[in-house]
Parts: C-alpha cells; sequence; structure tokens
C-alpha cells in the first residue's frame, strides 16, 4: 500500500472498503481522491449555504455525501452528512459553521496529498 494511502488510513479514511469499490486500483483510487479533494461542489456549497439556497444546497451537500461515501473519505464523510439531513429536512440555519468545519478537514486531506 502506498505512503499516502497509509496516511490516508490513518487519519480514519475507509482505505480498504474504497479499494474493494475500486477493485484494488490503488493508483486509480488515488487520483479519484485528489480530484475529490478539489471537488468544484465543496465551493457550491458554501456559496449556497451563505445565500440560504435550500435546494442548491442540499444538492450539492448530497453529491460530496456521495463522492466522500465512494472514496473512502470518512473524516469528510462525517462532517458532510451534518450538512445534508437538516437541508433533507429543509432546515439551513447554523451550517455554515459546519460547512467550516468541512473546509478544516478539507485542508487536513490536502495536506495528506502533498
Amino acid at each position: 500500500m502506498s505512503d499516502e494511502l497509509i496516511k490516508l488510513k490513518e487519519w480514519g479514511c475507509d482505505v480498504d472498503g474504497a479499494l474493494e469499490r475500486m477493485l484494488d486500483d490503488e493508483e486509480f483510487l488515488l487520483d479519484c481522491i485528489k480530484q475529490v479533494a478539489s471537488d468544484p461542489s465543496l465551493d457550491t456549497l458554501g456559496t449556497a449555504l451563505e445565500k440560504e439556497n435550500k435546494e442548491e444546497a442540499f444538492d450539492a451537500a448530497h453529491t460530496l455525501k456521495g463522492i466522500f461515501a465512494n472514496t473512502g473519505l470518512s473524516p469528510l464523510f462525517e462532517v458532510v452528512v451534518r450538512i445534508v439531513e437538516p437541508l433533507r429536512a429543509g432546515r439551513i440555519e447554523n451550517l455554515l459553521t459546519i460547512y467550516q468545519e468541512l473546509l478544516e478537514k478539507q485542508s487536513e486531506l490536502l495536506q495528506i496529498l502533498q
């Protein structure tokens, strides 16, 4: 297993599950994770939350939830779920604070990938 995948596993990612979904192709998984690390849906989510656009925020958060689950990025997944569920119920209040936590996790991921 590559050093990056080992670091991601130590950070709390479900590397084994993600590798299973990616047919044990480590290089492909790392490529996917690197793309996810800068996915534009993160910016879309932030903008939608600032504008209190519930539908757009839900769509972006739900997209991220799926991406994070499929790539085994559990630390990010656990935070975005806390955004998706209130939005699913039609609530958008106080989600910018959680969004900031998501950005912090994104920053941690980028540091691991350097």
